[in-house]
């Protein structure tokens, strides 16, 4: 029978393409002269002539479909190099190509039964029924299999790994068209990078809303019109999902870790995974259906994410009774291999997570591991400044921001190869008064960092959240005029491209913000200006835990003094062998050890660690030429705070903020007041380095520049840090006359 209706097929297909040739030559064979007759025989065109016009449409057709096909391929080339250039180094291109490229061989979920594959991709053996080689592999494999005892079907064979961030919108309902057309127009984009996004919608209901009768009805419209602005690029296709999420009943709820009571549940995967495979968007809006009754209520948008995260991630959750732990075991297995759940990226109104710690008002990098409970305590107090007044405060000391300031008399020395601005005149300014009174906004401020929290502490160290306004994340969709959102005169550039690309927030968090372009003296004294030039956005990771020795919270970092015990790296609480490691790994060469220590025992100011010595800072009190290193007032005044090393293990340089979270914590708790190093003058690392000083010196005759944060100095201090830098001799094994 099967063989019949093949045949029945293709003898119909072969009736019908003979049909099309005879009326197509038949067309050609008659002839139609001016005078309106028609002619046959004499005038129809000879045999080779009907082949060569034949030849000639098909060429030209082939020609054509080529021709559009090249067309596409340039399209996607144009936009995607676009994107490259724009948003990333090299070094971040290669990245991004790396991680989203797929591999030879897709995941598969692991099989309980070695026989299983097999019987899945070949013609079945034994008791089974063998087709042989009459239609070849491609048409048996998925066909059904007749055997006498089938074995149990284990999994399902999965494609190309998908990448997935997840999406929540706050209060769309606040947002215009033209704004949600861009949102949809950027999360078309990052879908066409290869990141596709899961969108929550948060209408800003409340379990509490179910006598609210209008309640699903926003939600729907909501979830709804951001469906329609994905679909309107035409690229990319949303499909609204409102059936996916159960809630638990009763008092008890089921807990996962510490941070996520499972209120909610993912029911109907399939309605979910379904189109994500397809490379469809599923817009997912805050309602839930009890267990029990299916009842239709409102759920807090934090518990869909949550939900929706254990999911993705394949976490264990609640399971019914009648569900297979075996089966549930595999299912989680296989959706481990085939999902990717890259980030989570929170468009609020209200933008990043405020701090009182930054001029800008905003964390750009929240390491989560060391700062969550800093953050948090500051949003429970209140203690934040207006966007405006933030930036209108000017740059203070704490924060070690401005340059070195053209009126001090040495702003000549300030360096500008490097492509940096010129220092102009800087105020410093005190430090800003806390509000005792926490502000209204904060209850959303705190909902999403314990969310970001919660999300996090369940996914890879390589995941990482992004928290941004709508208005940011739709620039891509706006004729924007030109803003510097980054270093000196870099244009704007969208958080969510540029995050998909790098894997950084848009701005270094250790960057000073007299870098980011915009100042207060370049813009009047426009409070709306200001606050308008300031970009609202936070990226978090997980992070790691910065160690430093001695704490500067139980005492600052001073000058040795006689009788008191000086910190070494013998001591135990570090391990000098790891710290040799990243020394070593770091700069390329290998330190000599002894030589080392007896430079800088007795003389070392602290030591930063990066979790598990993944970087790391060594920093030391260095007495000037000249100055007896006798430990009276007067030596221990000139005495000058150096960083001796500065180290990132190559597999953490250029990601993971590694490099800033150090750097930041050298300037901003161990010394505050200014710290001083050197670096060939041909490292490439320099342009880093010049962004993060107040000033740059050359060292003549030396291959060394020198670099300082000191944000105050005078000419004998410039003088003896120009001594310093040039008399300290290196500490390498490996041929000493270069330089480190």
């Amino acid at each position: 029978m099967i063989l019949q209706n093949l045949a029945c097929k293709k003898g119909k297909g072969v009736a019908g393409h003979s049909v099309q040739c005879w009326a197509k030559r038949r067309r050609h064979l008659e002839a139609f002269p001016e005078d309106g007759t028609r002619g046959f025989a004499t005038d129809r065109p000879s045999a080779s002539q009907l082949r060569e016009e034949l030849a000639k449409e098909h060429v030209k057709n082939l020609s054509n479909k080529q021709k559009a096909k090249k067309e596409a391929r340039a399209v996607d080339k144009d936009f995607f190099m676009s994107v490259l250039n724009s948003s990333a180094t090299k070094r971040d291109a290669k990245a991004y190509i790396q991680r989203f490229t797929p591999s030879k061989e897709s995941p598969k979920p692991p099989q309980t039964n070695s026989a299983a594959p097999e019987q899945r991709t070949h013609p079945s053996q034994g008791n089974g029924v063998n087709l042989g080689g009459l239609y070849g592999p491609a048409s048996v494999v998925g066909s059904p299999q007749f055997l006498q005892y089938p074995h149990k079907q284990t999994g399902s064979l999965v494609g190309p790994r998908l990448h997935v961030a997840l999406v929540k919108i706050r209060a769309p309902q606040t947002l215009d068209d033209e704004t949600l057309n861009g949102v949809g127009r950027t999360l078309s984009q990052l879908a066409r990078l290869g990141l596709l996004s899961v969108v929550v919608v948060d209408c800003n209901r409340v379990p509490e809303s179910t006598q609210d009768p209008t309640w699903r009805s926003v939600a729907t419209t909501q979830a709804n019109r951001i469906v329609a602005a994905i679909d309107s690029e035409g690229v990319t296709e949303a499909r609204l999902v409102d059936n996916i999420i159960g809630v638990y009943e009763g008092s008890e709820e089921p807990r996962y870790g510490a941070h996520t009571p499972i209120a909610t549940h993912v029911t109907l995967r399939e309605l979910m995974m379904t189109p994500l495979r397809r490379g469809v968007i599923p817009v997912i809006p805050s309602l839930g259906y009890t267990d029990m009754t299916q009842t239709a209520v409102p759920i807090l948008a934090s518990d869909a994410v949550l939900a929706l995260t254990r999911e993705l991630a394949g976490l264990p959750t609640q399971t019914c009774p009648d569900e297979d732990p075996e089966e549930v075991r595999e299912r989680l297995q296989t959706r481990r291999a085939e999902v990717s759940l890259d980030r989570i990226i929170i468009l609020d109104p209200l933008g990043g997570i405020p701090t009182s710690d930054r001029p800008n008002g905003y964390h750009v990098f929240l390491n989560m591991e060391q700062e969550f409970e800093p953050a948090k305590k500051d949003l429970l107090k209140g203690v934040q400044l207006d966007t405006a007044e933030a930036s209108l405060q000017g740059q203070s000391k704490r924060d070690h921001v401005s340059d070195l300031g053209s009126s001090n008399p040495f702003s000549r020395f300030v360096e500008t190869e490097f492509g940096g601005p010129k220092s102009t005149p800087q105020t410093v300014a005190s430090e800003p008064e806390a509000t005792t009174t926490p502000k209204p906004e904060n209850k959303y401020h705190l909902q999403n960092l314990e969310l970001v929290r919660s999300v996090l502490s369940m996914l890879p160290p390589s995941s990482s959240a992004l928290l941004t306004t709508p208005d940011e994340a739709a620039n891509a969709g706006k004729e924007t005029p030109f803003r510097a959102g980054g270093v000196g005169t870099r244009r704007h550039r969208n958080p969510l491209i540029h995050n998909l690309l790098t894997d950084k927030p848009v701005f270094s968090s250790s960057l000073p913000m007299g870098r980011l372009g915009q100042t207060k003296s370049m813009m009047g004294d426009d409070p709306s200006t200001l606050a308008a030039s300031i970009t609202p956005t936070t990226f978090a990771k997980h992070g790691m835990h910065i160690t430093m020795f001695p704490d500067p919270k139980l005492a600052p970092w001073e000058p040795p003094q006689p009788g008191k015990k000086h910190i070494k790296l013998t001591d135990s609480y570090i391990d000098l062998p790891r710290l040799v490691h990243l020394i070593n790994d770091s700069f390329g060469r290998t330190l000599d050890v002894k030589e080392y220590l007896k430079r800088v025992n007795g003389r070392i100011a602290g030591v930063i660690i990066a979790g598990e010595y993944e970087g790391g800072a060594l920093l030391t009190w260095e007495t000037p030429p000249g100055v007896p290193d006798d430990g009276s007032p007067e030596s221990r005044a000139r005495m000058v705070p150096y960083l001796d090393k500065f180290a990132v293990l190559k597999k953490s340089q250029g990601s993971g903020g590694v490099a800033d979270a150090v750097f930041t914590a050298m300037v901003r708790d161990c010394f505050p007041n200014g710290v001083v190093w050197r670096s060939r003058s041909t490292n490439v690392v320099n342009k880093w380095y010049f962004e993060r000083s107040r000033g740059t010196w050359k060292l003549t005759n030396t291959g060394w520049t020198m670099f300082w944060t000191t944000p105050e100095m005078d000419r004998q201090t410039f003088l003896d840090y120009e001594a310093v830098c040039r008399g300290i001799e290196p500490s390498w094994a490996d041929g000493k006359s270069i330089l480190d």
